[in-house]
């Protein structure tokens, strides 16, 4: 059997070890709806010893950074791990970001200028080989002041309108 340096937070460790883990935040929990206040994240992060914390963050980030310089969330609510992302901040890129050390391609969900999913992709290069195009004719037509380049990957990507200068 493999020894791990990761502790088991699996439910039942967890529920076999409440004193140690939970007993520490109760103390202002005096009412059911307490519990909901509690930062469970926070609380388990707690139970890392260094330098576990960091190669977490590594492993898992929060959020990707996009080639127009935001910082996106990652949701983990899904498996893989979804990055929704309006589409114009993706051009430039030609794979789909990946998480756990490069193991793991994130799902994309890529917006609309107003946010809407317009496709759901672990598969960047063949969005933008594929069916990019379509999309394009249609975002075009529905947001016409926005930046609809022919090749996606040599445009500036932009969390605006229009890339800066144009």
């Amino acid at each position: 059997k493999q020894v791990s340096d990761w502790p088991d937070v699996s439910d039942a460790a967890l529920l076999a070890s409440l004193e140690d883990w939970l007993l520490p935040y109760l103390d202002r929990v005096t009412r059911l709806a307490h519990f909901a206040n509690l930062d469970l994240a926070a609380m388990l992060q707690g139970l890392l010893p260094w330098p576990l914390p960091r190669q977490l963050d590594d492993l898992a980030p929060r959020t990707l950074a996009v080639p127009s310089g935001s910082n996106i969330r990652l949701d983990y609510g899904e498996h893989p791990p979804v990055l929704a992302v309006r589409l114009q901040e993706l051009f430039g890129l030609a794979d789909t970001p990946r998480i756990a050390g490069g193991l793991l391609a994130v799902k994309l969900h890529l917006l609309s200028p107003a946010r809407r999913p317009v496709q759901v992709t672990q598969d960047l290069a063949s969005f933008w080989a594929n069916t990019y195009l379509d999309v394009k004719k249609d975002l075009k037509g529905r947001y016409p002041k926005h930046y609809w380049p022919d090749d996606p990957l040599i445009a500036e990507p932009t969390a605006r309108a229009k890339p800066r200068g144009t």
